[in-house]
């Protein structure tokens, strides 16, 4: 009995040491993924700052959960992921300051959860520089803190293919089953189509596995998010099949186009390249993408050699997916596009650097180190200088929106009031204004319509200076603002029906 008691005792002690022991490495682990989480987001308020306006997109994502603005068209292609998400302060502050601030330290904290999903899987080191090659990158810094979907995205990816791996390697871990849920939730309430790209591999390998719990899990996380936007299709947009192919046809019809030189073209700074004509940005800014690939490749012949392939190969097969239809399958670029594909490919890569730089005895390989360094400094110094000009660009053509609100707040087109015409959405939301489209991707109104709300409200059409008006619009008296001609309908006359 003695005997059996010490041995208790014992057993309790084990267990207790190793249970401080995990803690401990636990802390170790999170602790540098809370700095890196904590610089990107200082980063983002320093570099970007919350003095940025609202782009055109975000116009139309927040304004469906404000009440100081009518809500802007939602067109087919688009899913009401980010007007949730902005909603806790977009709902009852005009703020943009404080949305931006708010967005800010939302993505840091979700990008330190994301890589927490990877804790196991690759050391400490490598999920420090994988997490900061993504958020280093200029496209990352500059939508972390708006009201975009793609950001969030490639977090659910993170999220969900980090779980996923877990998830085969202890098979009895509910949290990763959760977190696979999570991310797949996530990456469907943001950009459904999006998220069924992400996990195609996902879905490949648990069934060939008979993985089924895995299995069930992808599925309600696609079915949670997507939910939404489904029911939308149904009320909105005549059904599923309908909905699909209209958000096909907007953007430019899916089929095979190679777009892959427009994203090398976008990486200079261009927020769209629609259409995307005009030079290459300079090599400088364009190194990193050839290299990617390759760096990809050397952590896939790392990972092989230490016996863990699945964790490289997999990241890098949802990666490839996630890229195919935005260099294959249309005919326009947005850097933003390819968040989710190099949120995905930052581990692997930065496996692969490490392996460059430390010998598999962990001995340092000084020219190698010092190469490595040489170009990841140069790296993070031509992301911030197109990051700083893009900034720039946008706070300007953002602040000629509000001047342009401005005068027409002057000319007498005040709340309730309607626009149509040339960026007639961001125009109109600075305004205060609903906005209108006869023709195009946002059509929601017809000449009749606006004509009869001429007779009750305020009404203007915006078009390039020298621009051809509409016939609706073509009597109306004529003013120039900035770059615009802008005709705003007479006043209805006393007793006019």
């Amino acid at each position: 009995m003695a005997d059996g008691g010490n041995a208790i005792l014992v057993r309790r002690r084990r267990r207790e040491q190793t249970g401080a022991t995990g803690t401990v490495r636990t802390r170790r682990v999170d602790r540098p993924l809370a700095v890196l989480a904590g610089v990107f987001t200082l980063a983002q308020l320093a570099l970007v700052r919350p003095v940025l306006g609202l782009g055109w997109d975000e116009v139309v994502y927040v304004s469906q959960v404000t009440s100081h603005t009518p809500a802007a068209f939602f067109s087919a292609p688009r899913s009401r992921g980010v007007s949730l998400l902005v909603a806790p302060v977009a709902s009852w502050s005009s703020s943009v300051p404080l949305l931006r601030v708010y967005l800010a330290l939302l993505s840091g904290l979700a990008l330190y959860l994301a890589l927490r999903c990877w804790r196991g899987l690759f050391p400490t080191r490598v999920l420090v520089v994988g997490g900061a090659l993504f958020a280093s990158l200029w496209v990352t810094l500059f939508y972390g803190p708006q009201a975009m979907p793609n950001y969030w995205v490639a977090i659910g990816a993170l999220i969900s293919v980090g779980c996923f791996l877990r998830a085969r390697e202890a098979r009895s871990a509910p949290a990763a089953l959760w977190g696979v849920a999570a991310g797949a939730a996530l990456m469907a309430l943001m950009r459904p189509t999006d998220a069924v790209y992400v996990t195609v591999p996902l879905f490949a390998l648990a069934l060939l596995r008979r993985h089924w719990r895995l299995f069930l899990a992808l599925v309600a996380g696609l079915a949670a998010g997507a939910v939404p936007w489904v029911i939308e299709a149904y009320l909105a947009h005549g059904g599923l099949a309908q909905r699909l192919s209209e958000a096909s046809r907007i953007q430019g019809g899916l089929g095979w186009q190679i777009a892959v030189d427009d994203q090398l073209r976008s990486l200079g700074g261009r927020a769209l390249c629609r259409p995307c004509t005009g030079s290459m940005p300079h090599p400088l800014v364009t190194v990193w993408w050839f290299l990617l690939p390759v760096l990809a490749g050397l952590g896939l012949v790392v990972a092989a050699r230490a016996r863990r392939l699945g964790r490289t190969l997999v990241p890098l097969a949802c990666a490839a997916m996630a890229a195919l239809p935005y260099l294959f399958m249309i005919g326009y670029a947005a850097p933003r596009f390819l968040q989710p594909a190099y949120a995905l490919l930052a581990i692997p890569v930065a496996d692969a650097l490490w392996h460059l730089v430390k010998s598999p005895g962990g001995k340092w390989r000084p020219v190698a180190a010092a190469l490595v360094a040489l170009g990841l400094a140069g790296h993070l110094a031509a992301q911030v200088a197109v990051l700083e000009s893009t900034v720039a660009r946008n706070i300007d053509n953002r602040r000629d929106w509000d001047r342009t609100a401005g005068e027409l707040h002057r000319l007498g087109v005040r709340p309730p009031c309607l626009l149509t015409g040339h960026e007639a959405i961001p125009i109109g939301y600075y305004t205060g204004c609903s906005s209108g489209a006869t023709a195009g991707h946002n059509e929601n109104t017809t000449p009749g319509d606006i004509l009869r709300t001429a007779q009750r409200l305020p009404v203007a059409h915006l078009a390039p200076a020298g621009g051809t008006p509409p016939g609706y619009a073509r009597t109306w008296p004529v003013h120039r603002i900035s770059d615009l001609d802008v005709r705003v309908a007479p006043p209805a006359s006393p007793g006019a029906p």
